[in-house]
C-alpha cells in the first residue's frame, strides 16, 4: 500500500522560494545576493543550498555600515566558512570619508549613503544584472506593493506604482544596459513562518534574537539605531508564541523606518533594500 506524505504549509514555502531560485538563475548571467546575517537572510543561504545541491552557485553580498554589532561580525565570518560562501563586502568610504555616519547626520541619510548609496557603487563594479533579496510583504507596508521579480531601473530607482503583473509564474526576467531586477524567494513569507523554518531545518542564526536579561531583538540593523525589545524569548518556541500575541510591527526598533513620514517608501524608491 502506498504511503503519502502531506504537504505542510512550510513545504509549499520552501518548494516556491526554490522555485524562484532557479528560475532566477536560469533567466539571469550575473547574480548576487545581499546578505544581511540576519534571519532572513540566512533562510535565503538555505534555501539557495537546496535550490542548488549544498552550493550558493553566486556571490553574497554584506553592506557593512561599519556600524555593524561586533557579534554579527564574528558571525558573518563563522557563516562564510560554515557555508562556503563566495562574499563580497562593501564600504562606502567615500562616505565615511565625508564624515556620514550617525554621530552627526540623521539615520535616513546615513542609510542611503552607507547601504544604498554602496550598493549603487558596487552594482556598477560586478555589473549584476540580479539581485536576490530576503523582501517579505508582511515586514512593512512599502514592502507590500513589491513583486516576485521586481525591475530597478539605471538610477536603481523603484517605480513601486507600475509593478509588472505576475500571471501564471511569468516574471520579469530581463533588464537593459545598467538596469538590475529585485528577486525576491521570501516574499509571500511571515515573520512566523521564518521562525518555524529556521526550527524546523535547524538554520545556524545570530544569538542576538534570543533573550538576554530581558531584552531581545526583533530586526537587527546598525548598532546605534537598533534597538531590543522587552522579551523573555530564550527559544524560538517563546518567539513565536511572542509574535503570535503580538501586535507591533518588526521594524519597530529600526530608527530610518520611523524618523520621517514614509521614510521606509523614500528610502525603497532610491534603491534601498
Amino acid at each position: 500500500m502506498k504511503q503519502t506524505t502531506q504537504r505542510t504549509h512550510l513545504d509549499e514555502l520552501e518548494n516556491q522560494s526554490i522555485f524562484i531560485f532557479r528560475e532566477a538563475y536560469h533567466a539571469f548571467k550575473n547574480i548576487a545576493m545581499p546578505w544581511s546575517m540576519g534571519k532572513d537572510s540566512n533562510v535565503l543561504i538555505w534555501l539557495a543550498r537546496k535550490a542548488f545541491v549544498g552550493r550558493v552557485p553566486f556571490p553574497v553580498l554584506h553592506i557593512d555600515t561599519t556600524y555593524e554589532f561586533p557579534e554579527m561580525l564574528e558571525f558573518r565570518e563563522w557563516a562564510k566558512e560554515h557555508h562556503n560562501l563566495n562574499l563580497i563586502v562593501k564600504i562606502n568610504t567615500e562616505a565615511r570619508e565625508r564624515g556620514i555616519g550617525y554621530e552627526t547626520h540623521d539615520p535616513v541619510t546615513v542609510t542611503h549613503e552607507l547601504k544604498t548609496v554602496a550598493l549603487q557603487q558596487v552594482l556598477a563594479e560586478y555589473k549584476w544584472d540580479a539581485l536576490i533579496t530576503g523582501i517579505r510583504r508582511d515586514e512593512d507596508p512599502t514592502r507590500a506593493k513589491e513583486r516576485y521579480f521586481s525591475p530597478r531601473n539605471a538610477q536603481f530607482e523603484w517605480d513601486y506604482k507600475d509593478q509588472p503583473p505576475e500571471f501564471w509564474g511569468q516574471f520579469a526576467t530581463s533588464s537593459a544596459k545598467g538596469e538590475h531586477v529585485r528577486v525576491q524567494p521570501l516574499l509571500d513569507w511571515t515573520e512566523v513562518d521564518v521562525w518555524r523554518y529556521i526550527q524546523r531545518e535547524n538554520i545556524p542564526i545570530p544569538q542576538m534574537y534570543f533573550s538576554r536579561n530581558g531584552k531581545r531583538f526583533r530586526s537587527l540593523g546598525c548598532s546605534p539605531i537598533t534597538h531590543p525589545i522587552e522579551s523573555n524569548a530564550s527559544n524560538i518556541d517563546e518567539i513565536i508564541a511572542e509574535l503570535e500575541a503580538t501586535k507591533v510591527g518588526e521594524r519597530a526598533g529600526r530608527a530610518q523606518d520611523h524618523y520621517e513620514r514614509n521614510a521606509m517608501q523614500k528610502l525603497r524608491a532610491k534603491g534601498f533594500l
